[in-house]
C-alpha cells in the first residue's frame, strides 16, 4: 500500500470516528460537541489511547477497558465504511466527479465526499435509531442548494436546469409529505420529508426519478422478505432512510445510464 493510500485511509477512519459521534449524539438529541466520548455502560470517559479509530476496538477485543462491557460493533463498522468511502473517492470518485478546466475542478470532488459522509449518517441514524437528524437534513439541503447555485454561476448549469432541480426537490418533498399524511406517520416519517428537498436538488429531475424507483423497489423487497421471515409484522415500521441513501448512490453513479436504458425500452 502506498503512503498516499495509507494517509487517505487514516483520514477516513478519523472522519468515521466523528461520524459515529454525529450518529449517536444527534439521534439522541444531544450536541455532538458536548465533550469527549464516554462508555455508555459505566459512563467513564474514554481516553484517547482507547479511542483510536478501528485499532482500539480490536486491541480491546470489543470491550470497554474500564468495565469490560461489550462495545457495539456499530462503531468500527462506520469507521470501516468511511475509510472505504475515502479510498474509493481517492482512487475513483475524485476523477468521476471532477469538472476538468473549471474553477470547481477540486471543489466538486470534495463536495461529493462531504455529501457521502452526510448520507452515511442518514443511513445509520435511521437504521439504528429510526431518526434522521434535522441538522443533517439541513446541511444536505444547504450544501445542495449552494452547489447548484455555484454550477450556474460558473456556467456549468443552465438556469432552466437549476429550476428543474428546485422543482425536483419540491416534488419529492410533497410526495413524502403526502405519504406521511396518508399513512399517518406509520409508513414514513418527517425525517424522510425533510431529507427529500436536498436529494431532489442534488440529483435533478431525471436522477430523482431513478432514486424514487430504486428506493421503493428495494424497500418493498426488503419489507416483503422481513415479513416472510417473520422478522417484522404489518404493524411495525421499517426505516426508509437507508433505501433513500442507496437509491441516491445508484442514481448518482448510474442514473444517466439507467435513464437512457429505460427510455430505450419505451422507444423514446
Amino acid at each position: 500500500m502506498s503512503v498516499d493510500l495509507l494517509l487517505v485511509g487514516m483520514f477516513g477512519a478519523v472522519f468515521g470516528s466523528f461520524l459515529n459521534v454525529l450518529i449517536f449524539r444527534l439521534s439522541k438529541g444531544q450536541s455532538p460537541f458536548t465533550g469527549r466520548s464516554k462508555c455508555p455502560s459505566c459512563k467513564k470517559q474514554i481516553s484517547w489511547q482507547q479511542n483510536i479509530p478501528l485499532v482500539s476496538f480490536f486491541v480491546l477485543r470489543g470491550r470497554c477497558a474500564n468495565c469490560g462491557r461489550k462495545i457495539s460493533w456499530h462503531y468500527p463498522l462506520v469507521e470501516l465504511l468511511t475509510t472505504s468511502l475515502f479510498l474509493w473517492w481517492y482512487l475513483i470518485g475524485m476523477n468521476f466527479f471532477r469538472l476538468e478546466g473549471n474553477s470547481l475542478e477540486m471543489i466538486q470532488p470534495l463536495f461529493w465526499l462531504t455529501i457521502g459522509m452526510l448520507l452515511l449518517v442518514v443511513f445509520f441514524a435511521d437504521l439504528w435509531f429510526g431518526v434522521i437528524p434535522d441538522l443533517i437534513n439541513q446541511l444536505i439541503f444547504v450544501f445542495a442548494l449552494s452547489y447548484r447555485v455555484a454550477l450556474v454561476v460558473f456556467g456549468e448549469m443552465q438556469g432552466a436546469d437549476f429550476v428543474y432541480s428546485l422543482v425536483s426537490g419540491a416534488a419529492l418533498f410533497l410526495i413524502f409529505y403526502f405519504l406521511v399524511w396518508i399513512t399517518r406517520g406509520k409508513g414514513f416519517g418527517m425525517g424522510d420529508v425533510k431529507l427529500a428537498p436536498g436529494l431532489g436538488l442534488l440529483l435533478g429531475w431525471q436522477k430523482t426519478i431513478v432514486l424514487w424507483f430504486i428506493s421503493f423497489v428495494l424497500g418493498s423487497l426488503v419489507a416483503l422478505a422481513l415479513l416472510i421471515l417473520g422478522k417484522k409484522t404489518l404493524k411495525q415500521t421499517i426505516p426508509f432512510g437507508p433505501f433513500l441513501v442507496v437509491g441516491t448512490g445508484v442514481a448518482l453513479l448510474f442514473g444517466d445510464k439507467l435513464w437512457v436504458w429505460y427510455m430505450s425500452l419505451l422507444g423514446i
